[in-house]
């Protein structure tokens, strides 16, 4: 009951989204920004104005790079920092659900009209797995219940919305991380394998892989420890061992795979190329002189990151297009992103510090507790302070702590809402705190948690898809 009432409003909240988004982007005139727009080379066709109207606010700023890797494939260099698997979902859709409109749709008009589908199905679907992973590591219905309604309304609705990975990213991540606790370990890494093909940070997911079956692994030899004596002890503690090592091992092979594989076709296309300019259409080619965008070229030198120990794209661009560093956003000028970031980053911090308040043993303990402290894994306390929501706060204060000093700061809240449950749990704890029936000490003012919540929700629509800075 609880996953359909979920659904409804998941449902409702992305109806309404795309119709906002429509009306905000007739009603107000799109910013001149200094974004990413390449030129159409295709004639459009009968209802290509009709999808433009309705969903053009969905292909602005970055959406605009997977729509031209799912229309092009991977043409200029600094392409390489959005990841395939959400393009290649595009084009699978526009090819093949959406084919019966190619008379009537361009490449480009099917491929918009995918992004409108097909980020409403994945959302759809990140609803489903937020909440069944909240229901088993919470172990309250109520919260699970509240943490999912508060994702259906994400701060970071916009990227969930428009034509960007964030939604195909909280889907498997969600996912993911729901099977790996529930100890089908392969499945969860081929789930957290396929999110790293969607986005980089999905390699942080390997801190869980390492965690959660350490901790089975350490009950295990606890069990032993009072159930066998002399040496069968002491095998079954190797094999214990052993076996936590070969799945943390094969695990984080088959995690970090779709980024390596990712990083290693950036160098041979780039490295060693084999297209000649002649194969570029015209207009691209002029689009990548204005704007000093590399194209791979077999008669030109290879770019000199070809020539470093570890030749990583994905961070060469990082470095050299999005000036992407330790401490390098740190700046007067960018004060009004970090004010953008300051609510996202105060969920974060509060979420980490009443953990560590409720539990400071634990924490210190980096949750490695004794059999009869808290109850043990297989029956936590209820709600937000049990001890399975531990390695979710740390994996939350990692990406926070990144995010703020390494990351163009106003990229947090996005960053934060599709990679971790903790933000829409925190909220909730805090909103129930204040529930008068509960009879608690009031810690928050649940219409500050709402207000954030929903203008986020309605701002980011208005400015996004306008060309207007919030990203």
């Amino acid at each position: 009951m609880d996953v359909r009432a979920v659904l409804e409003f998941a449902t409702v909240t992305r109806v309404l989204s795309l119709f906002l988004q429509a009306v905000l982007n007739a009603a107000i005139p799109d910013h001149e920004a200094d974004a990413f727009r390449p030129p159409r080379t295709e004639e459009p066709l009968y209802l290509d104005s009709t999808v433009e109207w309705l969903f053009g606010g969905l292909s602005h700023w970055d959406a605009e790079h997977f729509l031209f890797i799912a229309e092009r494939g991977y043409l200029y260099e600094h392409n390489f920092a959005f990841f395939p698997l959400f393009p290649v979902i595009l084009r699978g859709l526009a090819e093949m659900l959406l084919w019966p409109l190619s008379s009537w749709l361009s490449v480009r008009g099917r491929l918009l009209l995918a992004v409108a589908l097909g980020n409403t199905a994945l959302f759809l679907l990140s609803v489903v797995a937020l909440h069944a992973l909240s229901r088993m590591v919470l172990q309250d219905r109520r919260l699970a219940l509240l943490s999912s309604l508060l994702y259906c309304i994400t701060p970071a609705n916009v990227f969930m919305t428009a034509g960007y990975s964030e939604s195909l990213f909280a889907a498997l991540t969600f996912g993911g991380l729901f099977l790996l606790e529930k100890g089908f370990t392969f499945r969860a890494c081929l789930a957290l394998s396929i999110a790293t093909a969607a986005r980089s940070n999905g390699l942080v997911n390997i801190g869980f892989l390492l965690y959660l079956p350490s901790l089975n692994a350490i009950s295990q030899i606890r069990v032993y420890r009072t159930t066998t004596k002399g040496h069968s002890k002491f095998f079954h503690y190797i094999c214990v061992i052993i076996r936590f090592l070969l799945t943390s091992l094969l695990g984080t092979a088959i995690i970090a795979l779709p980024f390596c594989a990712f990083q290693y076709y950036g160098y041979r296309t780039f490295c060693t190329p084999s297209v000649s300019l002649e194969r570029i259409h015209p207009a691209l080619l002029s689009l990548a002189d204005r704007k000093g965008y590399r194209v791979p070229d077999e008669n030109g030198p290879p770019p000199l990151w070809c020539m470093r120990p570890l030749p990583l794209l994905y961070s060469h661009i990082q470095d050299v297009y999005w000036d992407v560093g330790f401490l390098r956003y740190f700046e007067l000028r960018q004060i009004p992103n970090f004010i953008l970031a300051v609510p996202m980053a105060t969920l974060g911090i509060m979420a980490a510090y009443a953990y560590f308040q409720a539990n400071p043993e634990l924490c210190l303990r980096l949750g490695l507790w004794e059999t009869g402290a808290a109850k043990g894994l297989d029956k936590p306390i209820p709600g937000f302070f049990n001890p399975r929501v531990f390695v979710y706060v740390v994996h939350s204060t990692v990406l926070l702590v990144f995010g703020t000093l390494c990351m163009h700061v106003q990229v947090l809240t996005r960053f934060m809402a599709s990679s971790s449950p903790v933000p829409f749990w925190i909220s909730a704890h805090l909103l129930l705190l204040n529930e008068p029936l509960l009879h608690r000490r009031k810690t928050s003012n649940p219409s500050t948690i709402l207000g954030y919540f929903l203008s986020y929700w309605v701002l980011g629509l208005a400015l996004h898809c306008n060309f207007l800075p919030w990203t």
